[in-house]
């Protein structure tokens, strides 16, 4: 009979017929643009989980196989870099270093073969269309670790540093040219 001052006060239910509890135009255009872009959400979402780099599916996979290559000699070299930029120099340690160096310069060149320009190939059509050019980077590329190899038998920092840098080179002067950015 009174209400009970003590309990919350309750809300009427809605039934179907109250004009209230009906879903309007616009609250369906608005559930279907959320259902819209969660659909996209999940297509795109499911597209690019199956993008990835393309795999070398030729015999051999020569170009997986020098791009292995190439960062076996970064794995070599960067650390000789750290070494000189940090001050955290030791001569024999980098001897070692331009030691390995050296013995992994000469791998990635033999898959540089005439039908390896494809993907996942990061060289530019410039290694093919001028072969004489890309053979005076590779030269200039071989020479320079001899030189850091010849250096770092000297044990002089200074000497040492100039050759690093003259490798660094060698090696952006071929990406400018012949690999893709």
């Amino acid at each position: 009979m009174f209400p009970n001052l003590n309990q919350p006060a309750q809300r009427p239910r809605r039934s179907p017929y109250n004009s209230a509890s009906r879903t309007t135009a616009a609250q369906i255009v608005t559930m279907f643009k959320h259902f819209k872009f969660r659909v996209f959400f999940l297509l795109t979402v499911g597209l690019l989980a199956g993008c990835g780099e393309v795999e070398d599916t030729r015999p051999g996979q020569p170009v997986k196989q020098r791009q292995m290559a190439f960062k076996e000699i970064v794995k070599s070299f960067e650390p000789m870099g750290v070494m000189l930029r940090k001050g955290t120099w030791d001569a024999e340690k980098f001897q070692r270093m331009a030691d390995a160096l050296a013995t992994k310069r000469d791998a990635p060149w033999a898959h540089f073969g005439p039908d390896t320009d494809y993907p996942p190939s990061k060289s530019t059509p410039e290694v093919w269309k001028q072969p004489e050019q890309f053979e005076k980077d590779k030269k200039a590329f071989l020479a320079s670790i001899d030189a850091l190899l010849t250096a770092a038998q000297t044990k002089d920092k200074a000497q040492i540093e100039k050759a690093y840098d003259a490798v660094h080179d060698a090696c952006k002067t071929c990406h400018k040219q012949f690999k893709e950015r």
